[in-house]
């Protein structure tokens, strides 16, 4: 199967947490949403891709290309778009972009523009002086404004209000269905997925639970139903019923 991106048997331990055999792949035109509590891996797991993080062991694949040893290339075609990173706080944004601009060779500032007008960005504001939804935005400005095809968000929709995430949804749909991108986007906001994603990987204390188009993921969870569940779990309770197993098993053991 063609893919964008292939995580291949990723460890990665400190002390008192390891990512243990982490696996899944994205293939082209698909937005996957990767699921899990606090602390559960979500971030560890981006990081090691991006190799912000060394794995102890393990493979990524973008491309078709290795990433570790092809990371200069590969990452000329991608977008990233972190919760925390803060730039330069006291700088206005058409400085920042003045900078990001050159690591680009396909910025479009066409696309910029656009992007920047369509989020209300006024680029003469600090980076600081943004809220937390709009510097966000700004982010995703600067991800999108190369033609990136695979976009990695850590919690892009945390500390939006509902109109701008339905927005950013809606880019997000409208992206992987007309241009050349695919989507791998980490949240604990489950309803965010039931409005877009097309696979689901789920990450519970450094494993990987299942990883799935959205339909065989619903059903992989089945057995946590109810005589009183009339219909599907929806993702929220699936992660409230599995947590609640191993929060038991804990207790058992």
């Amino acid at each position: 199967m063609e893919t964008v991106l292939r995580v291949q048997g990723i460890h990665k331990r400190y002390p008192g947490f390891a990512l243990e055999n982490v696996s899944f792949s994205l293939a082209p035109n698909r937005i996957m949403g990767l699921i899990g509590k606090n602390g559960a891996g979500k971030s560890t797991t981006l990081k090691s891709i991006l190799h912000m993080v060394s794995p102890d062991s393990g493979r990524v694949e973008l491309f078709q290309q290795d990433f570790y040893r092809c990371e200069k290339a590969c990452k000329q075609r991608i977008g990233v778009v972190f919760g925390g990173i803060a730039f330069y706080p006291l700088k206005p944004l058409s400085s920042i972009t003045a900078v990001t601009r050159t690591f680009y060779k396909d910025w479009d500032p066409a696309q910029y523009r656009r992007y920047i007008e369509r989020f209300a960005l006024d680029e003469r504001k600090k980076f600081k002086e943004l809220s937390n939804g709009m510097q966000v935005k700004y982010l995703l400005a600067l991800a999108l404004s190369h033609h990136a095809e695979l976009l990695i968000l850590d919690e892009p929709t945390s500390g939006l209000d509902p109109v701008s995430r339905e927005e950013l949804l809606h880019i997000f749909r409208h992206l992987v269905a007309h241009e050349n991108c695919s989507i791998l986007f980490s949240t604990h906001i489950t309803s965010d997925l039931d409005r877009c994603a097309d696979d689901i990987t789920y990450i519970q204390n450094g494993r990987i639970l299942q990883s799935a188009d959205r339909q065989t993921f619903l059903r992989a969870f089945d057995h946590l139903k109810t005589p009183e569940d009339t219909g599907p779990l929806t993702l929220e309770e699936i992660m409230l019923r599995t947590e609640r197993e191993a929060w038991n098993d804990d207790i058992a053991v």
